[in-house]
Protein backbone atom coordinates (compact mmCIF):
# COMPACT_ATOMS: atom_id res chain seq x y z
CA UNK A 1 0.00 0.00 0.00
CA UNK A 2 3.13 2.22 1.10
CA UNK A 3 4.58 1.54 -2.28
CA UNK A 4 1.02 2.46 -4.39
CA UNK A 5 0.39 5.72 -2.76
CA UNK A 6 4.42 6.59 -3.36
CA UNK A 7 3.85 5.54 -7.12
CA UNK A 8 0.78 7.57 -7.25
CA UNK A 9 2.51 10.95 -5.36
CA UNK A 10 5.43 10.44 -8.18
CA UNK A 11 2.90 10.23 -11.42
CA UNK A 12 0.99 13.22 -9.39
CA UNK A 13 4.75 15.35 -9.58
CA UNK A 14 5.70 14.18 -13.08
CA UNK A 15 2.43 15.25 -14.75
CA UNK A 16 2.16 18.50 -12.94
CA UNK A 17 5.45 19.90 -14.04
CA UNK A 18 4.81 18.39 -17.23
CA UNK A 19 1.38 21.32 -17.13
CA UNK A 20 4.19 23.93 -15.41
CA UNK A 21 7.00 22.87 -18.28
CA UNK A 22 4.03 23.79 -21.11
CA UNK A 23 2.80 26.35 -19.45
CA UNK A 24 5.96 28.56 -19.40
CA UNK A 25 6.88 27.31 -22.66
CA UNK A 26 3.36 28.46 -24.44
CA UNK A 27 4.14 32.25 -22.29
CA UNK A 28 7.46 32.18 -23.33
CA UNK A 29 6.46 31.59 -27.38
CA UNK A 30 3.55 33.84 -26.74
CA UNK A 31 5.92 36.60 -26.05
CA UNK A 32 8.32 35.86 -28.68
CA UNK A 33 5.53 35.71 -31.48
CA UNK A 34 4.36 39.16 -30.50
CA UNK A 35 8.24 41.06 -30.24
CA UNK A 36 8.46 39.74 -33.97
CA UNK A 37 5.18 40.53 -34.90
CA UNK A 38 5.44 43.87 -37.04
CA UNK A 39 2.82 46.90 -34.76
CA UNK A 40 0.05 47.68 -36.50
CA UNK A 41 0.19 50.96 -38.00
CA UNK A 42 -3.22 52.19 -37.63
CA UNK A 43 -3.20 51.45 -34.11
CA UNK A 44 0.29 53.28 -33.85
CA UNK A 45 -1.45 56.91 -34.57
CA UNK A 46 -3.81 58.63 -33.11
CA UNK A 47 -5.91 58.99 -36.21
CA UNK A 48 -6.00 55.53 -36.90
CA UNK A 49 -5.68 55.81 -40.69
CA UNK A 50 -7.74 53.58 -42.77
CA UNK A 51 -6.99 54.74 -46.50
CA UNK A 52 -9.39 52.15 -47.85
CA UNK A 53 -12.34 53.34 -45.52
CA UNK A 54 -11.42 57.10 -45.21
CA UNK A 55 -8.99 59.02 -48.21
CA UNK A 56 -9.08 57.60 -51.66
CA UNK A 57 -8.30 60.11 -54.23
CA UNK A 58 -8.64 59.13 -58.30
CA UNK A 59 -5.05 57.84 -58.87
CA UNK A 60 -3.66 58.09 -62.44
CA UNK A 61 -0.22 56.57 -62.41
CA UNK A 62 1.76 57.34 -65.26
CA UNK A 63 3.60 53.73 -66.40
CA UNK A 64 7.00 55.08 -68.53
CA UNK A 65 9.21 53.36 -66.88
CA UNK A 66 12.28 54.52 -64.27
CA UNK A 67 15.42 55.49 -63.80
CA UNK A 68 17.28 52.90 -61.30
CA UNK A 69 15.72 49.60 -59.80
CA UNK A 70 12.57 48.02 -61.69
CA UNK A 71 9.32 48.92 -60.00
CA UNK A 72 7.34 45.89 -59.62
CA UNK A 73 3.49 45.94 -58.75
CA UNK A 74 3.48 45.29 -54.56
CA UNK A 75 6.41 48.09 -54.16
CA UNK A 76 4.38 50.28 -56.41
CA UNK A 77 0.95 49.45 -54.30
CA UNK A 78 2.40 50.16 -50.85
CA UNK A 79 4.31 53.19 -52.54
CA UNK A 80 0.53 54.61 -53.07
CA UNK A 81 -0.81 53.63 -49.45
CA UNK A 82 1.95 55.23 -47.45
CA UNK A 83 2.01 58.46 -50.11
CA UNK A 84 -1.62 59.18 -49.43
CA UNK A 85 -1.63 57.97 -46.17
CA UNK A 86 0.81 60.74 -45.63
CA UNK A 87 -1.99 63.47 -47.74
CA UNK A 88 -4.00 62.30 -45.45
CA UNK A 89 -2.54 62.73 -42.12
CA UNK A 90 -1.51 66.40 -43.35
CA UNK A 91 -5.22 67.16 -44.26
CA UNK A 92 -6.32 66.13 -40.51
CA UNK A 93 -3.62 68.20 -39.16
CA UNK A 94 -4.56 71.34 -41.08
CA UNK A 95 -8.31 70.46 -40.17
CA UNK A 96 -7.61 69.80 -36.15
CA UNK A 97 -4.23 72.06 -36.00
CA UNK A 98 -2.58 68.97 -34.28
CA UNK A 99 0.39 66.96 -35.83
CA UNK A 100 -0.57 63.10 -34.70
CA UNK A 101 0.78 60.74 -37.03
CA UNK A 102 2.95 63.11 -39.03
CA UNK A 103 5.93 61.44 -37.84
CA UNK A 104 4.71 58.19 -39.00
CA UNK A 105 4.65 59.17 -42.55
CA UNK A 106 7.09 62.24 -43.32
CA UNK A 107 11.14 62.52 -42.21
CA UNK A 108 12.23 64.67 -39.64
CA UNK A 109 13.31 67.24 -42.39
CA UNK A 110 9.92 67.15 -44.09
CA UNK A 111 7.25 67.26 -40.67
CA UNK A 112 9.53 70.81 -39.98
CA UNK A 113 7.00 72.70 -42.13
CA UNK A 114 4.32 71.09 -41.11
CA UNK A 115 4.63 71.75 -37.91
CA UNK A 116 5.53 75.30 -38.54
CA UNK A 117 2.07 75.85 -40.49
CA UNK A 118 0.44 74.19 -37.57
CA UNK A 119 1.40 76.78 -35.29
CA UNK A 120 1.08 79.38 -36.88
CA UNK A 121 -2.36 78.62 -37.57
CA UNK A 122 -3.42 77.29 -33.97
CA UNK A 123 -1.90 80.93 -32.88
CA UNK A 124 -4.44 82.80 -34.94
CA UNK A 125 -7.24 80.29 -34.68
CA UNK A 126 -7.05 79.29 -38.54
CA UNK A 127 -8.04 76.00 -40.12
CA UNK A 128 -7.86 74.83 -43.18
CA UNK A 129 -10.44 72.13 -44.32
CA UNK A 130 -9.01 70.14 -47.53
CA UNK A 131 -8.72 67.23 -49.79
CA UNK A 132 -7.11 65.85 -53.06
CA UNK A 133 -9.38 64.89 -55.75
CA UNK A 134 -7.18 63.21 -58.21
CA UNK A 135 -3.59 62.56 -58.70
CA UNK A 136 -1.59 61.45 -61.76
CA UNK A 137 2.00 60.49 -60.40
CA UNK A 138 4.96 59.04 -61.88
CA UNK A 139 8.04 57.43 -60.61
CA UNK A 140 11.10 58.89 -62.39
CA UNK A 141 13.85 57.33 -60.11
CA UNK A 142 13.76 54.16 -57.99
CA UNK A 143 17.65 53.65 -55.87
CA UNK A 144 18.97 50.33 -56.77
CA UNK A 145 19.55 49.31 -53.18
CA UNK A 146 15.16 50.15 -52.61
CA UNK A 147 15.47 52.64 -50.27
CA UNK A 148 14.63 55.95 -52.34
CA UNK A 149 12.10 57.37 -54.70
CA UNK A 150 11.48 60.52 -57.02
CA UNK A 151 8.30 61.39 -57.68
CA UNK A 152 6.48 63.72 -59.85
CA UNK A 153 2.72 64.14 -59.14
CA UNK A 154 1.29 66.49 -61.90
CA UNK A 155 -2.32 67.68 -62.29
CA UNK A 156 -2.96 67.09 -58.33
CA UNK A 157 -6.67 68.55 -58.06
CA UNK A 158 -7.10 69.94 -54.38
CA UNK A 159 -10.29 71.48 -52.81
CA UNK A 160 -9.73 73.60 -49.32
CA UNK A 161 -12.15 75.83 -47.22
CA UNK A 162 -10.39 78.28 -44.79
CA UNK A 163 -11.88 78.70 -41.42
CA UNK A 164 -11.10 81.99 -39.25
CA UNK A 165 -12.57 81.66 -35.63
CA UNK A 166 -14.65 79.00 -36.72
CA UNK A 167 -15.79 80.98 -39.42
CA UNK A 168 -15.99 80.07 -43.10
CA UNK A 169 -13.98 82.45 -44.41
CA UNK A 170 -13.35 81.17 -48.04
CA UNK A 171 -12.76 78.15 -50.97
CA UNK A 172 -10.49 77.45 -53.44
CA UNK A 173 -10.15 74.82 -56.38
CA UNK A 174 -6.43 74.04 -57.51
CA UNK A 175 -4.22 72.22 -59.70
CA UNK A 176 -0.64 71.64 -58.44
CA UNK A 177 2.62 69.77 -59.50
CA UNK A 178 4.32 68.22 -57.25
CA UNK A 179 8.25 66.95 -56.28
CA UNK A 180 8.47 64.36 -53.63
CA UNK A 181 11.28 62.26 -52.69
CA UNK A 182 10.64 59.45 -50.51
CA UNK A 183 12.42 57.41 -47.92
CA UNK A 184 12.23 53.57 -46.90
CA UNK A 185 12.25 53.66 -42.82
CA UNK A 186 11.08 50.85 -40.55
CA UNK A 187 9.28 49.15 -43.58
CA UNK A 188 7.28 52.49 -44.57
CA UNK A 189 7.59 55.17 -47.21
CA UNK A 190 7.93 58.27 -45.41
CA UNK A 191 8.30 61.42 -47.44
CA UNK A 192 11.37 63.62 -47.02
CA UNK A 193 10.92 66.10 -49.89
CA UNK A 194 7.27 67.26 -50.72
CA UNK A 195 7.54 70.59 -53.09
CA UNK A 196 4.55 72.53 -54.78
CA UNK A 197 6.55 73.06 -58.15
CA UNK A 198 3.16 75.13 -60.52
CA UNK A 199 -0.16 76.01 -58.90
CA UNK A 200 -3.30 77.28 -60.83
CA UNK A 201 -6.68 78.36 -59.55
CA UNK A 202 -9.54 76.26 -61.42
CA UNK A 203 -12.73 78.34 -62.55
CA UNK A 204 -15.87 76.49 -61.60
CA UNK A 205 -17.58 76.36 -64.97
CA UNK A 206 -19.91 73.09 -65.56
CA UNK A 207 -22.15 72.73 -68.91
CA UNK A 208 -25.13 72.07 -68.73
CA UNK A 209 -27.53 70.94 -71.50
CA UNK A 210 -30.34 72.76 -73.11
CA UNK A 211 -33.54 71.26 -72.76
CA UNK A 212 -36.56 72.23 -75.19
CA UNK A 213 -39.07 69.65 -73.66
CA UNK A 214 -38.78 67.76 -70.51
CA UNK A 215 -42.22 66.75 -70.30
CA UNK A 216 -42.07 64.56 -67.10
CA UNK A 217 -45.48 62.92 -66.27
CA UNK A 218 -44.34 59.82 -63.36
CA UNK A 219 -44.22 58.80 -59.54
CA UNK A 220 -41.74 58.09 -56.98
CA UNK A 221 -41.56 54.42 -56.46
CA UNK A 222 -40.74 51.59 -53.77
CA UNK A 223 -42.37 48.66 -54.03
CA UNK A 224 -45.13 48.30 -51.27
CA UNK A 225 -43.20 45.31 -49.41
CA UNK A 226 -39.97 47.01 -48.94
CA UNK A 227 -40.15 50.93 -48.71
CA UNK A 228 -36.39 52.70 -48.43
CA UNK A 229 -35.13 49.47 -48.88
CA UNK A 230 -35.64 48.86 -52.46
CA UNK A 231 -32.40 46.88 -52.90
CA UNK A 232 -32.32 44.47 -49.97
CA UNK A 233 -33.52 40.87 -49.16
CA UNK A 234 -36.63 41.26 -50.93
CA UNK A 235 -36.31 42.51 -53.78
CA UNK A 236 -37.84 40.98 -56.56
CA UNK A 237 -37.98 42.28 -60.05
CA UNK A 238 -40.89 40.07 -60.87
CA UNK A 239 -42.96 41.96 -58.39
CA UNK A 240 -41.33 45.46 -59.37
CA UNK A 241 -41.80 44.76 -63.58
CA UNK A 242 -46.07 44.18 -62.52
CA UNK A 243 -45.59 47.71 -60.62
CA UNK A 244 -44.49 48.54 -63.75
CA UNK A 245 -47.00 47.82 -65.97
CA UNK A 246 -49.76 49.44 -63.85
CA UNK A 247 -47.88 52.38 -63.68
CA UNK A 248 -46.97 52.84 -67.61
CA UNK A 249 -51.06 51.78 -67.71
CA UNK A 250 -51.44 54.71 -66.13
CA UNK A 251 -50.33 56.62 -69.12
CA UNK A 252 -47.50 58.02 -66.59
CA UNK A 253 -43.88 58.25 -68.57
CA UNK A 254 -41.60 58.93 -65.60
CA UNK A 255 -40.51 56.70 -62.57
CA UNK A 256 -37.87 57.94 -59.94
CA UNK A 257 -36.09 55.59 -57.83
CA UNK A 258 -33.23 55.91 -54.67
CA UNK A 259 -30.18 54.65 -54.66
CA UNK A 260 -28.82 54.47 -50.52
CA UNK A 261 -25.35 55.47 -49.90
CA UNK A 262 -24.58 52.95 -47.03
CA UNK A 263 -26.65 49.95 -48.40
CA UNK A 264 -25.04 50.02 -51.87
CA UNK A 265 -21.45 49.59 -50.15
CA UNK A 266 -20.21 53.26 -49.92
CA UNK A 267 -17.07 53.90 -51.78
CA UNK A 268 -16.83 50.10 -52.28
CA UNK A 269 -20.16 49.51 -54.58
CA UNK A 270 -21.49 46.41 -53.92
CA UNK A 271 -21.90 44.14 -57.16
CA UNK A 272 -24.81 42.78 -56.20
CA UNK A 273 -26.58 45.89 -55.92
CA UNK A 274 -25.39 47.62 -59.46
CA UNK A 275 -26.87 44.16 -60.77
CA UNK A 276 -30.32 44.47 -59.09
CA UNK A 277 -30.14 48.43 -59.77
CA UNK A 278 -29.44 47.13 -64.01
CA UNK A 279 -32.89 44.63 -63.09
CA UNK A 280 -34.68 47.31 -62.26
CA UNK A 281 -33.15 49.82 -65.06
CA UNK A 282 -34.19 47.06 -68.03
CA UNK A 283 -37.22 46.65 -66.48
CA UNK A 284 -38.09 50.07 -66.67
CA UNK A 285 -36.75 50.19 -70.52
CA UNK A 286 -38.85 47.46 -71.51
CA UNK A 287 -41.89 49.73 -69.87
CA UNK A 288 -40.58 52.58 -71.81
CA UNK A 289 -40.58 54.42 -68.42
CA UNK A 290 -37.82 57.60 -68.04
CA UNK A 291 -36.33 57.17 -65.09
CA UNK A 292 -34.81 59.93 -62.29
CA UNK A 293 -31.81 58.00 -60.03
CA UNK A 294 -31.83 59.64 -57.21
CA UNK A 295 -27.72 59.21 -55.81
CA UNK A 296 -26.64 59.14 -52.17
CA UNK A 297 -30.32 58.34 -50.34
CA UNK A 298 -29.22 59.00 -46.47
CA UNK A 299 -26.26 60.50 -46.60
CA UNK A 300 -25.35 63.31 -44.70
CA UNK A 301 -21.66 63.39 -44.43
CA UNK A 302 -20.40 66.04 -46.66
CA UNK A 303 -17.15 66.55 -44.80
CA UNK A 304 -14.34 67.60 -47.54
CA UNK A 305 -12.24 64.80 -46.32
CA UNK A 306 -15.19 62.31 -47.32
CA UNK A 307 -15.21 63.32 -50.54
CA UNK A 308 -13.20 61.29 -52.03
CA UNK A 309 -15.23 58.42 -50.79
CA UNK A 310 -18.23 59.84 -52.32
CA UNK A 311 -16.43 60.33 -55.63
CA UNK A 312 -15.15 56.42 -55.94
CA UNK A 313 -19.25 55.66 -55.20
CA UNK A 314 -20.84 57.66 -57.68
CA UNK A 315 -18.05 56.92 -60.22
CA UNK A 316 -18.66 53.59 -59.96
CA UNK A 317 -22.76 53.44 -60.34
CA UNK A 318 -22.56 56.52 -62.74
CA UNK A 319 -19.76 55.08 -65.06
CA UNK A 320 -21.75 51.78 -65.09
CA UNK A 321 -25.08 52.64 -66.25
CA UNK A 322 -23.79 56.39 -68.13
CA UNK A 323 -25.45 54.56 -71.67
CA UNK A 324 -28.37 53.02 -69.98
CA UNK A 325 -31.46 54.01 -72.36
CA UNK A 326 -33.82 54.49 -69.25
CA UNK A 327 -32.00 57.17 -67.37
CA UNK A 328 -33.99 60.41 -68.03
CA UNK A 329 -31.46 62.40 -65.00
CA UNK A 330 -29.62 62.06 -62.34
CA UNK A 331 -30.28 63.38 -59.47
CA UNK A 332 -27.33 63.62 -57.24
CA UNK A 333 -29.25 64.18 -53.63
CA UNK A 334 -32.77 63.69 -52.27
CA UNK A 335 -33.21 67.20 -50.30
CA UNK A 336 -29.59 68.35 -49.21
CA UNK A 337 -30.95 71.68 -48.20
CA UNK A 338 -32.39 69.75 -45.48
CA UNK A 339 -28.92 69.41 -44.16
CA UNK A 340 -27.58 73.17 -44.67
CA UNK A 341 -28.33 73.92 -40.98
CA UNK A 342 -26.68 70.73 -38.83
CA UNK A 343 -23.84 70.51 -41.82
CA UNK A 344 -23.20 74.22 -42.87
CA UNK A 345 -24.88 75.35 -46.13
CA UNK A 346 -21.18 76.02 -47.23
CA UNK A 347 -20.42 72.34 -46.84
CA UNK A 348 -23.52 71.00 -48.53
CA UNK A 349 -23.52 73.60 -51.69
CA UNK A 350 -19.69 72.46 -52.13
CA UNK A 351 -20.15 68.89 -51.97
CA UNK A 352 -22.95 69.27 -54.63
CA UNK A 353 -20.77 71.46 -57.02
CA UNK A 354 -18.39 68.81 -56.81
CA UNK A 355 -20.29 66.21 -56.91
CA UNK A 356 -22.45 67.36 -60.50
CA UNK A 357 -19.41 68.31 -61.95
CA UNK A 358 -17.85 64.32 -61.07
CA UNK A 359 -21.26 63.26 -62.55
CA UNK A 360 -21.28 65.04 -65.90
CA UNK A 361 -17.29 64.68 -66.26
CA UNK A 362 -18.52 60.81 -66.64
CA UNK A 363 -21.76 61.06 -68.48
CA UNK A 364 -22.24 63.45 -70.74
CA UNK A 365 -25.36 61.71 -72.01
CA UNK A 366 -27.71 62.21 -69.40
CA UNK A 367 -29.29 65.17 -67.52
CA UNK A 368 -28.24 66.25 -64.07
CA UNK A 369 -30.55 68.39 -61.33
CA UNK A 370 -31.11 68.27 -57.35
CA UNK A 371 -34.31 67.28 -55.32
CA UNK A 372 -34.91 70.17 -53.12
CA UNK A 373 -37.54 70.16 -50.12
CA UNK A 374 -38.98 73.43 -51.53
CA UNK A 375 -39.26 76.57 -53.60
CA UNK A 376 -37.14 78.84 -51.27
CA UNK A 377 -33.60 77.16 -52.35
CA UNK A 378 -34.47 75.39 -55.80
CA UNK A 379 -33.01 78.48 -57.47
CA UNK A 380 -29.81 77.05 -55.98
CA UNK A 381 -26.90 75.87 -57.95
CA UNK A 382 -29.28 76.30 -61.02
CA UNK A 383 -26.51 77.35 -63.52
CA UNK A 384 -24.86 74.13 -62.74
CA UNK A 385 -27.75 71.81 -63.58
CA UNK A 386 -29.80 70.82 -66.81
CA UNK A 387 -33.28 71.19 -65.16
CA UNK A 388 -34.17 72.30 -61.84
CA UNK A 389 -36.27 70.20 -59.48
CA UNK A 390 -37.94 71.36 -56.28
CA UNK A 391 -40.88 69.28 -53.91
CA UNK A 392 -44.13 70.70 -52.50
CA UNK A 393 -46.15 69.54 -49.53
CA UNK A 394 -48.09 72.83 -48.70
CA UNK A 395 -51.37 73.66 -49.60
CA UNK A 396 -52.79 74.06 -52.66
CA UNK A 397 -53.73 77.51 -52.57
CA UNK A 398 -50.55 78.62 -52.79
CA UNK A 399 -48.85 76.54 -54.67
CA UNK A 400 -49.22 78.72 -58.23
CA UNK A 401 -47.87 81.71 -56.43
CA UNK A 402 -44.75 80.01 -55.10
CA UNK A 403 -43.84 78.31 -58.60
CA UNK A 404 -44.25 82.14 -59.94
CA UNK A 405 -41.89 83.28 -57.41
CA UNK A 406 -40.12 80.22 -58.16
CA UNK A 407 -39.61 80.65 -61.67
CA UNK A 408 -38.59 84.37 -61.52
CA UNK A 409 -35.53 83.10 -59.90
CA UNK A 410 -34.71 80.82 -62.68
CA UNK A 411 -32.90 81.25 -65.99
CA UNK A 412 -34.08 79.29 -69.12
CA UNK A 413 -34.32 76.32 -67.53
CA UNK A 414 -37.12 73.34 -66.84
CA UNK A 415 -38.89 73.56 -63.71
CA UNK A 416 -40.03 69.77 -62.55
CA UNK A 417 -42.09 69.22 -59.16
CA UNK A 418 -40.25 66.41 -58.21
CA UNK A 419 -42.48 65.54 -55.16
CA UNK A 420 -45.87 66.29 -54.03
CA UNK A 421 -48.75 64.45 -53.01
CA UNK A 422 -50.86 64.31 -49.69
CA UNK A 423 -51.36 61.68 -47.07
CA UNK A 424 -54.88 60.21 -46.54
CA UNK A 425 -54.48 59.49 -43.11
CA UNK A 426 -57.07 61.02 -40.30
CA UNK A 427 -56.58 58.25 -37.69
CA UNK A 428 -55.68 58.76 -33.63
CA UNK A 429 -52.73 61.49 -34.43
CA UNK A 430 -54.20 62.98 -36.90
CA UNK A 431 -58.12 62.85 -36.46
CA UNK A 432 -60.20 64.08 -39.59
CA UNK A 433 -56.96 65.82 -41.17
CA UNK A 434 -56.95 63.22 -44.07
CA UNK A 435 -59.61 61.08 -45.59
CA UNK A 436 -59.19 58.92 -49.36
CA UNK A 437 -61.58 61.65 -50.66
CA UNK A 438 -59.69 64.89 -49.82
CA UNK A 439 -56.14 63.57 -50.72
CA UNK A 440 -57.93 63.00 -54.76
CA UNK A 441 -59.72 66.74 -53.75
CA UNK A 442 -56.09 67.31 -53.29
CA UNK A 443 -54.82 65.45 -56.78
CA UNK A 444 -57.25 67.02 -58.98
CA UNK A 445 -56.86 70.56 -58.03
CA UNK A 446 -52.69 69.99 -58.70
CA UNK A 447 -52.86 68.29 -61.76
CA UNK A 448 -55.54 70.95 -63.16
CA UNK A 449 -52.89 73.40 -62.13
CA UNK A 450 -49.86 71.31 -63.93
CA UNK A 451 -51.79 70.86 -66.80
CA UNK A 452 -52.54 74.70 -67.07
CA UNK A 453 -48.79 75.46 -66.90
CA UNK A 454 -47.37 72.70 -68.42
CA UNK A 455 -45.29 71.47 -65.32
CA UNK A 456 -43.60 68.42 -65.75
CA UNK A 457 -44.04 66.29 -62.36
CA UNK A 458 -43.32 63.32 -60.26
CA UNK A 459 -45.95 62.43 -57.63
CA UNK A 460 -45.27 60.98 -54.24
CA UNK A 461 -45.97 57.53 -54.52
CA UNK A 462 -47.95 54.43 -55.86
CA UNK A 463 -48.11 52.83 -52.71
CA UNK A 464 -49.41 52.94 -48.78
CA UNK A 465 -46.75 50.92 -47.06
CA UNK A 466 -47.66 48.94 -43.78
CA UNK A 467 -44.09 49.89 -42.38
CA UNK A 468 -41.79 52.93 -41.91
CA UNK A 469 -38.21 52.58 -41.60
CA UNK A 470 -37.38 54.56 -38.44
CA UNK A 471 -34.62 56.27 -40.53
CA UNK A 472 -36.88 58.14 -42.76
CA UNK A 473 -38.93 60.06 -40.15
CA UNK A 474 -38.21 58.57 -36.83
CA UNK A 475 -40.40 55.98 -35.10
CA UNK A 476 -43.18 58.75 -33.70
CA UNK A 477 -46.68 57.39 -34.48
CA UNK A 478 -47.31 60.98 -35.55
CA UNK A 479 -45.14 61.22 -38.10
CA UNK A 480 -44.42 57.63 -39.54
CA UNK A 481 -48.79 56.98 -39.60
CA UNK A 482 -49.17 60.07 -42.16
CA UNK A 483 -46.26 59.05 -44.10
CA UNK A 484 -47.88 55.35 -44.49
CA UNK A 485 -50.70 57.11 -46.55
CA UNK A 486 -48.95 58.62 -49.43
CA UNK A 487 -49.33 56.19 -51.73
CA UNK A 488 -52.47 56.53 -54.42
CA UNK A 489 -52.79 52.44 -53.69
CA UNK A 490 -53.54 50.83 -50.81
CA UNK A 491 -52.00 48.47 -49.19
CA UNK A 492 -54.77 45.58 -50.12
CA UNK A 493 -53.15 46.69 -53.48
CA UNK A 494 -56.58 48.43 -54.40
CA UNK A 495 -56.48 51.96 -56.29
CA UNK A 496 -57.83 54.86 -54.15
CA UNK A 497 -59.72 57.62 -55.31
CA UNK A 498 -56.73 59.66 -56.24
CA UNK A 499 -55.16 57.41 -58.50
CA UNK A 500 -57.72 58.51 -61.56
CA UNK A 501 -56.28 62.19 -61.41
CA UNK A 502 -53.04 60.74 -61.63
CA UNK A 503 -53.79 58.48 -64.16
CA UNK A 504 -52.98 60.62 -67.74
CA UNK A 505 -55.48 58.37 -69.62
CA UNK A 506 -58.47 59.37 -67.77
CA UNK A 507 -58.20 63.39 -67.35
CA UNK A 508 -60.59 65.51 -67.98
CA UNK A 509 -60.37 68.77 -66.07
Amino acid sequence: MVKADKNIIRGFLVFTYIIVISILIFLISSAFTYLNTGADRSKMLHTEVKKIDQYLPKMNWIDDGNEGRPMDEQTLTKIENDYLDAWYVKHVSYKTNQISGIDDYYTESARKNIMDFVAQNKEQNITVDATTLSHTPNIEFFSEDGQLIVLKDENVVEYKQLYKDVAFVMETTEMANYKAILLLEDGFWRIRHLVKEKTKTLEKTTKTKAVSNLNLKGINYYPQASPWEMFGDQFDIEIIKKDFDIIANAGLNTIRIFVPYEDFGKANVHLDKLEKLEQVLDAAESKELQTVVTLFDFYVNYEVLDWTLTQRHAETIVSKFKNHKAIVAWDIKNEPNLDFESRGKENVLAWLESMISLVKSIDNQHLVTIGWSNTENAHLLQDKLDFVSFHYYDAVADFAQEYSDLKAKITNKPIVLGEYGQSSYGGFWRPFAGSEKKQAKYYKAMQAILKAENISYIAWTLYDFKDIPSKVVGSRPWRTNPQKKFGIIDTDGKKKAAFEFVEEKSQDF
